[in-house]
């Protein structure tokens, strides 16, 4: 069976399933955010958490069905009734429909080897939880799904067993069957071969729900896809226990981009990395940079050769529009860069534009030069076009180090480390020395240096840092070992990288927040030039 054209409906479980992941949590406010952004990009179902389990997913169900969706149903998760427990008196059953949501999702056992030892009954006894349940839903005006636990662990032992459960759901009037990889173990020839034989043999749609347990989420959901299930179940990056659920933002790229199905509102696939993003500010994640379609270096070009193919023709080394997804194309500059990566840098930062040859080749050996001291400026362009600049010759220091002292004391065994930094500058002939304390050497100095600036520059205030690596470079040299500092830095609106090197830790440190400074500087003299006014200083 073709996929292409058809629609897909996409059901997100980020607020249930992805919840259960290590570390990630959601406060009751950010589960209504969430679930407002998932309808806005179009998914079809948002299961927002299990009835009855926490008073939180219950608060939620309460205030997100007050103000409808606008595309999206709300799903309420539970599961079948107990074992030799009537329906009436079951009462996840209850929780279900006190939800008030349209739809719910009830997981039920498909393996013969859970009936037998986890709900220690018997399969007519299973079978008949999965048929009451979905019959007693059904008469409440629910849409059911039924998420049929194990089912391709199942269906691999005895396809029959399988089967029938899937059975036991439709003939209690079940809207549709959930086929759920739940160790995420299964390949993706078993995984089509399985959907492709469950479509032929029901009359109700086919979803599919899959977990990455060997890596494969994305790749089972799709294939599933091809084999004829129009439904996915994931989450938003991924999120799940274990190694996680299958990323639904590859997987809906993937549908709409490569093989010809719907599966989000019309425009709102350019969203994709926003929404990415958001979910991993939501939860407190560091995005994941290599992530497919979204991540930062998901379009970088690091070789000469691929920039400059990159350059003539973008198809050369790129399977779509970065665009398409929200994405942008980064060009990354190292020791193996040629002219056509530093001018494509130096064109996306803002500066060389009508560089030479001979000064890309000017700027591409002042970048091999201090390479081979340590720096690299793959995740330092603030650093990158200050060098530019300072081979163009149109660096321009806005103040200059007079000298800086940082103390570090310990004043007994059970005291914190206390670190103070005094730092002497000179901002137009003018001379500035102050002192400032911080939680660690480089926090003081950090504190020291804006404080020193701040009467002539009142910007810098915005600047805060927003991450600090240390990397060793040569560590058979032990303490004498040079080290290189990444600082990641910004101001609410944009972050920026800055690099130093050097045998001490502190002038490393130093050398990187003097270029986050500076940069954050410039970006204010651009902007005040354009606006015509007068910079501060």
């Amino acid at each position: 069976m073709t996929a292409n054209g058809r629609k897909i409906a996409i059901y997100d479980t980020t607020l249930r399933d992805g919840a259960q992941g290590e570390g990630i949590a959601f406060s009751a406010a950010g589960k209504l955010r969430l679930a407002e952004r998932l309808d806005q990009l179009g998914v079809d179902y948002i299961e927002g958490g299990y009835a009855g389990s926490n008073q939180k997913d219950m608060e939620f169900f309460r205030q997100v069905m007050s103000k409808p969706m606008q595309h999206a149903r709300v799903v309420a998760f539970g599961a079948t009734r107990r074992a030799n427990t009537r329906v009436h008196d079951d009462p996840m059953l209850q929780s279900l429909l006190a939800a008030g949501t349209p739809a719910v999702a009830v997981v039920g056992k498909s393996w013969a080897m859970h009936v037998r030892e986890v709900l220690r009954t018997t399969a007519d006894e299973n079978f008949a939880m999965i048929r009451e349940t979905m019959q007693y839903l059904k008469d409440h005006g629910r849409e059911v799904l039924f998420d049929a636990e194990h089912f391709f662990d199942s269906y691999k032992e005895s396809p029959d067993f399988a089967l029938a459960a899937l059975q036991a759901a439709i003939d209690g009037g079940a809207d549709s069957v959930v086929l759920c990889d739940t160790n995420g173990g299964s390949l993706p020839h078993e995984i089509h071969a399985i959907t492709q034989a469950v479509v032929a043999a029901v009359r109700v749609p086919v979803a599919i729900h899959a977990h990455n347990d060997i890596g494969l989420g994305v790749a089972n959901s799709l294939e599933a896809v091809r084999a004829g299930a129009s439904q996915v179940q994931g989450t938003i990056n991924g999120f799940g226990e274990r190694t996680g659920n299958a990323n639904l933002i590859p997987v809906i790229a993937s549908l709409e981009l490569k093989m010809g199905c719907t599966a989000v509102q019309s425009g709102q696939l350019r969203t994709l990395r926003e929404v990415s993003l958001f979910v991993d500010e939501l939860t407190n994640q560091r995005h994941d940079s290599r992530a497919p379609y979204v991540g930062q270096s998901a379009f970088a070009h690091k070789a000469g050769q691929h920039a400059n193919a990159v350059q003539k023709n973008p198809r050369t080394f790129e399977h779509i529009d970065p665009a398409a997804v929200g994405n942008e194309r980064h060009i990354l500059i190292s020791e193996l860069s040629g002219g056509s990566n530093v001018l494509l840098k130096a064109i996306e930062l803002g500066v060389g534009k009508h560089a030479s040859p001979e000064e890309a080749r000017e700027i591409l050996a002042a970048l091999k030069r201090l390479e081979s001291k340590g720096y690299t400026f793959e995740a330092a362009d603030a650093s990158f076009r200050l060098l530019i600049q300072k081979v163009l010759k149109e660096h321009k220091p806005f103040f200059e180090l007079e000298g800086f002292r940082v103390i570090v004391e310990k004043r007994g065994k059970e005291e914190p480390c206390l670190s103070e930094a005094t730092i002497k500058v000179r901002v137009n002939g003018e001379m500035e020395q102050t002192v400032a304390d911080g939680d660690g050497p480089v926090n003081a100095l950090d504190s020291a240096l804006r404080k020193a600036l701040m009467r002539f520059y009142p910007e810098i205030a915005k600047v805060f840092l927003t991450d600090f690596r240390v990397r060793i470079l040569d560590p058979e040299e032990a303490t004498a070992a040079k080290t290189q500092v990444i600082i990641e830095s910004g101001d609410g609106r944009e972050t920026w990288g800055t690099v130093g090197v050097s045998g001490n830790i502190i002038e490393a440190s130093w050398e990187a927040l003097v270029d986050s400074v500076e940069y954050k500087l410039f970006r204010e003299e651009e902007k005040a030039r354009r606006q015509g006014a007068t910079p501060s200083a």
